[in-house]
């Protein structure tokens, strides 16, 4: 393979806080997803893929193989059909996370909203000593959460299905921290449009359905010949 070829023999180090570590050789790993309606039709699919690795000199490894099955249904199929790599049986997962994404069993997105809340906390704390700051005005406090804050929480909004509880959830986050950056708390019972106001902050429902309707036109604008056009 191309990939292989040009990472054959070649040799790289790491920088740390200790200085740059030893010279050592670059092993190359490839990552790849397998989809089928059936457990069946996977291990068919994982043979083909495992006799390819080998013949071009690769190995699958038998102990980071994993399987997701979706279900979407109660109905009960291929009982007793395992997914296996050779004579060994592979375990099922579920969760599976991908480019990421994470796909679970259910079809349920769950975590692809917490996940995204996290990390927008994660900023916000970082960026704590600005934004609980009294005096940094209330409208550069905003302009500074729109740059940092908000794009982290609606990273891939704009491809997700979300639900009402999902966008509730995000709501909910979004007005802890824009109360906190004015210093006030439910106690206080300032309405949430009074605080958007002070702060220049638009509701994040309204900006989540800019960014998919941005999107909407994106895939509207894609070749004919695109593997996804919107009809």
């Amino acid at each position: 393979m191309a990939i292989k070829d040009m990472y054959d023999g070649k040799k790289t180090r790491v920088r740390t806080v200790g200085g740059d570590s030893e010279d050592f050789l670059v092993v190359m790993g490839l990552h790849q997803v397998l989809i089928d309606e059936s457990r069946t039709g996977v291990n068919e699919r994982l043979e083909v893929w495992r006799q390819a690795l080998e013949y071009n000199g690769f190995k699958l490894s038998r102990t980071k193989t994993k399987y997701l099955e979706c279900k979407f249904s109660a109905e009960q199929r291929e009982v007793g059909v395992d997914v296996r790599l050779e004579s060994q049986v592979i375990p099922s997962r579920d969760s599976f996370k991908y480019l990421g994404s994470v796909i679970h069993r259910g079809g349920e997105i769950d975590e692809d909203i917490t996940h995204p809340i996290g990390v927008g906390w994660m900023k916000w704390r970082l960026a704590s000593g600005v934004l609980c700051d009294k005096r940094v005005p209330l409208i550069l406090k905003g302009k500074f959460y729109k740059a940092v804050v908000r794009p982290a929480m609606m990273y891939r909004a704009e491809c997700l299905p979300v639900k009402k509880s999902h966008i509730q959830k995000m709501k909910v986050a979004e007005m802890r921290m824009l109360k906190w950056m004015c210093g006030h708390s439910r106690m206080d019972k300032i309405r949430n449009d009074d605080i958007r106001e002070n702060v220049c902050v638009a509701p994040i429902d309204d900006k989540m359905r800019e960014a998919r309707l941005r999107w909407f036109e994106h895939v509207q604008r894609r070749s004919p010949y695109a593997p996804v056009l919107a009809e």
